[in-house]
């Protein structure tokens, strides 16, 4: 075993072993967060008068509108993040949704405003694990554990099975086309 190839080798069984923890770690953050969008939803959606009430006093515009819109996101967003379905999506738009709640709370603004200078209110601020979920799986996905993966699986093999086959000029030789 040559001593150069260690920390190679090394290396490698440590990125292995982490990325079968990558899909355990995201579906801890979806299950986990998900359930904490879904009940935050629910909750604007059952009392949607407070909630309206809350967001005319942020002066948000068509704030009864606004109070659906943001509570069944939240709330079916939620949802879709637990079953890890069209998560990408999900991720997107609830993360919108958070970057709009800094935005709408004047002290949260602040914190938003000020990240790289002073982090910790930022960090410490409601919707900063609502917004750390929503962006980790908007941009990494929903991992092996979902229905996404088992649909992108099912729509693989389903394609995989229906490629029209051509003959070619040679007919020793048989090419797939798409």
């Amino acid at each position: 075993m040559n001593i150069l190839k260690l920390p190679s080798l090394l290396e490698d069984q440590i990125a292995k072993r982490a990325n079968l923890m990558q899909s355990i770690f995201l579906l801890a953050f979806r299950l986990y967060w998900g359930w904490q969008f879904f009940v935050t939803g629910k909750g604007k959606l059952i009392n949607h008068v407070d909630a309206t009430g809350f967001f005319a006093s942020l002066h948000i515009p068509a704030p009864a509108l606004n109070a659906w819109l943001v509570g069944g996101a939240e709330c079916f967003g939620g949802l879709l993040l637990m079953a890890g379905l069209l998560s990408r999506s999900t991720g997107l738009v609830l993360s919108v949704v958070m970057i709009t709640a800094y935005l709408a709370v004047s002290n949260d603004r602040v914190k938003l405003l000020n990240l790289f200078s002073d982090p910790t209110p930022f960090l410490n601020a409601d919707p900063f694990f609502f917004l750390l979920t929503a962006a980790l799986v908007f941009v990494f996905g929903s991992g092996a554990i979902s229905i996404d993966r088992v649909l992108s699986g099912f729509l693989e093999q389903l394609s995989q099975r229906h490629l029209p086959v051509k003959e070619s000029a040679d007919s020793s030789k048989v090419v797939m086309s798409m």
